[in-house]
């Protein structure tokens, strides 16, 4: 209840603030002389960025959509360039991230054999982030000039994006009983003080077979806290699934590879980002790959408003 006013009092809020800055600029356009139309410009810019920033949140009204999100990202078809690509998507994650103020948060991380990440589970914490990266969901295709091959030849490769709301711990009950619980050393970087004691955690979950976890923290409390976290996110969604099929008995979980991407980005013979579900088409890749990516969130989340509508 308390979150949900919370949520209320910030919309209302929001749209007040962006009424009163609209009644502020209609007046001073009102006295302005030729030589103030640099800066009315610029403020329309704003004005026409925040007001798009308001329509977009408005389409966020689902259960958990103003929650911290958990992003977990795996490489798929493709080795080493996967690898890297995985890393590339972390990177742009995080940039987004910083970009939106937004604190990001390194769970588990592995690398991979000879450069990039296998995969990594970031919690990215701020009002509204599983609401926006909710979008994120599914496989993302990279097609560029290889780094990594001799004869420079174009290669594709490809990630997984999965997106969990953080959920509170009164959300979902676990049964200790259901739990095995072990303890390792971490293998990651982190420093000598990370790998002389048993500190990294993985906790399966007996009755679904999941298996969870965590070895960023030096402490074996803190890692076993974070991993059930991550546990009581992952079954949240298990059974928000399980709801989801009764009503939509159609859906098909696809591979990691050709055909379920949904998000092409290519950077070779040409530059250009392609959302697959909604036909938005950025040109600057890299400004994309540097954390830019709100115009795909925004028309995702519009299109997906105006389908429940």
């Amino acid at each position: 209840m308390l979150r949900e006013l919370k949520t209320l009092k910030e919309s209302v809020e929001g749209f007040n603030k962006l009424e009163k800055e609209i009644k502020d600029l209609k007046e001073f356009l009102i006295i302005s002389g030729e030589q103030d139309y640099p800066l009315i410009e610029k403020e329309l810019t704003i004005l026409e960025r925040e007001i798009s920033e308001l329509e977009t949140k408005s389409y966020l009204s689902g259960e958990h959509d103003s929650r911290n999100a958990i992003m977990s990202i795996h490489a798929g078809a493709g080795g080493t360039e996967s690898c890297d690509w995985t890393q590339m998507l972390m990177r742009m994650y995080s940039r987004w991230a910083e970009i939106k103020g937004y604190e990001v948060q390194i769970l588990d991380v592995l690398p991979g054999e000879e450069a990039g990440i296998k995969n990594v589970t970031m919690l990215i914490k701020g009002d509204y982030a599983y609401g926006y990266l909710q979008s994120e969901k599914g496989v993302h295709r990279l097609v560029r000039i290889s780094p990594f091959d001799a004869n420079k030849r174009r290669h594709t490769s490809f990630a997984l994006v999965e997106v969990l709301p953080e959920i509170e711990d009164v959300e979902v009950e676990i049964d200790e009983k259901d739990l095995k619980i072990d303890t390792f050393r971490a293998s990651g970087p982190g420093g000598q003080h990370v790998n002389v004691t048993d500190s990294a955690v993985r906790i399966t979950h007996i009755p679904t077979g999941i298996v969870v976890e965590c070895q960023n923290e030096r402490s074996q409390h803190k890692n076993r806290a974070t991993a059930m976290k991550i546990l009581r996110a992952k079954l949240y969604d298990l059974e928000k699934k399980k709801q989801e099929e009764k009503i939509d008995k159609m859906r098909v979980k696809g591979d990691i590879g050709w055909g379920y991407q949904i998000r092409s980005y290519v950077l070779h013979p040409y530059t250009m980002v392609k959302d697959h579900r909604t036909g938005v088409e950025i040109g600057n890749a890299q400004a994309v790959l540097d954390g830019e990516i709100d115009e795909f969130i925004q028309a995702y989340l519009k299109n997906k408003g105006v389908c429940k509508g």
